[in-house]
């Protein structure tokens, strides 16, 4: 009996990880990726002796990432060395205000307590919670494909259901722990940049706290797009053929069951469609009147997380006063909030975040340089030109000069922006926006757009716009799950 044929549109973490359990499942599997080579928008480009990765730079939740490869009888050290950052990050809230969050725990409780006296205490009782949330969340919740409340009808899962907060804001719930304003900051953080505002945030996700303070920040040597290599090389090995600049046109449907995946030079017959790329641009633009699951309207009311201004800058000396990571928080938290997702605008004061890998990895950078990547959180579906995003870069150099002491803009030797209409070039992204759906409490697990589309039998969704949501381990786990509810359909 011939192997059923898969088409996979889209090579980014969640397309390779569909493609490459599938392969290990029995089926015959091809990846379609629009650009030049793998990876979505953890993509790579080498400039001028740089190496830059286009969009993900935390290495949070490594034993996701594990779990993964290990499913396949491989280990994450088989293709990349990973190494832990002490300290994990820096936060930056004014002049001559640098704090650096120490990877070790007893350290960090020591810098809770100078910032307010009894959070020690606290955290660790934060953190409790928090852990137990990562289990539950990770282990089980997240692996649901969240197709029917069923999934959740089980005494166990109902009551974690209430003692994991769903139902408590992440706002209130940090609150009931910490007073001081740099503590709150530092604990909202991971929220602002990966999908919400903490008042509309469920308190589940001080799960990612317990991803940062205890499992700790990472980093794959010579970059985040090792784990992309290494990721294709696993996939090849088991089978999955890539084929890339193949630009899907259209999904040919014929009564209730596609059947076959149209390029702009070719045409691919398929028993099965993973749709990787973007959930909304697959159904108003690749598959015919009628096979839509939402309305246009429908798709108009989701909250959708933040998009990026993104610089990738090369730097011909060394800095000062930088690590790996760091955050600037030297503005109002609330009134960048705001502008991301009350009032949509360009930020009036923006926080933005400063990655500098070659301060740990020189093979990505020339000798006696180093390699900037600058991002500023922004709202989705705004005015990009060139003019607003040079009048950002201004203001944020300003201040990167002033805080961290020194003139940067002369050294710069390469520079290159990236922003809302490169989102939708690249990747076709709704309203421009980086990183998918906000994770409010209605936009969570059965509430988020389905993994299996509703209108025809044999197409499947994966990423960062169904479930489990936005980032990097929820999209590799989002591959995994839809190819487990292939398996049970199509599976021999």
């Amino acid at each position: 009996m011939p192997k059923k044929k898969v088409i996979v549109i889209g090579s980014g973490f969640a397309g390779i990880a569909a493609a490459t359990t599938l392969a290990t499942q029995g089926f015959q599997v091809t990846v379609l990726e629009k650009n030049e080579g793998p990876g979505g928008r953890a993509r790579v480009f080498q400039a001028e002796g740089f190496t830059f990765d286009m969009g993900p730079s935390w290495y949070w939740m490594p034993d996701v990432f594990e779990s993964y490869f290990n499913r396949f009888g491989k280990s994450t050290s088989d293709y990349y060395q990973l190494i832990r950052l002490d300290p994990s990050y820096t936060v930056i809230f004014g002049e001559n205000e640098f704090v650096d969050i120490p990877a070790e725990l007893k350290e960090l409780y020591a810098l809770f307590e100078s910032f307010e006296p009894g959070s020690s205490t606290r955290l660790q009782a934060f953190l409790e919670q928090a852990a137990y949330k990562y289990k539950v969340g990770i282990n089980n919740l997240v692996y649901k494909p969240s197709r029917s409340l069923t999934e959740f009808i089980d005494f166990k899962l109902l009551i974690d259901v209430f003692r994991m907060d769903v139902f408590q804001s992440f706002h209130q719930h940090i609150r009931k722990f910490f007073h001081h304003e740099k503590i709150l900051k530092l604990m909202e953080f991971p929220v602002l940049f990966l999908g919400a505002v903490p008042e509309n945030t469920p308190a589940l996700y001080s799960l990612m706290n317990y991803a940062d303070i205890s499992l700790g920040t990472w980093y794959p040597m010579g970059g985040m797009h090792k784990i992309v290599e290494g990721m294709v090389k696993l996939a090849e090995e088991k089978g999955v053929q890539f084929i890339y600049n193949a630009d899907v046109q259209k999904i040919e449907v014929a009564q209730g069951i596609a059947n076959k995946v149209i390029t702009q030079n070719q045409e691919y017959e398929a028993d099965i469609i993973v749709a990787g790329a973007d959930y909304h641009h697959v159904e108003k633009n690749l598959l015919p009147a009628g096979s839509q699951s939402y309305t246009e309207d429908y798709w108009n009311k989701r909250i959708m997380a933040p998009s990026s201004l993104i610089f990738y800058l090369g730097i011909n000396k060394r800095l000062q006063n930088l690590r790996h990571h760091n955050l600037f928080f030297d503005e109002d938290f609330k009134i960048h909030a705001r502008e991301i997702y009350e009032i949509p605008r360009w930020p009036s004061r923006p926080l933005f975040y400063v990655s500098v890998p070659s301060k740990t990895d020189v093979s990505v950078a020339p000798e006696g340089c180093e390699n900037v990547f600058i991002l500023i959180p922004v709202a989705p579906e705004l005015e990009d030109t060139p003019a607003i995003r040079e009048k950002y870069y201004e203001m944020v150099m300003n201040r990167l000069e002033k805080l961290t002491g020194q003139p940067i803009r002369n050294a710069v030797i390469f520079k290159r922006s990236y922003a809302h209409q490169d989102f939708k070039a690249d990747y076709n992204a709704f309203k421009g926006n980086a990183y998918g759906l906000a994770n409010t409490l209605m936009q969570t697990a059965i509430l988020k757009p389905s993994l299996k589309s509703k209108k025809v039998k044999n197409l499947y969704y994966t990423g960062q716009l169904t479930v489990p949501g936005p980032g990097v381990p929820p999209s590799l786990i989002s591959g995994q799950v839809v190819a487990e509810e292939i398996r049970k359909e199509y599976g021999r």
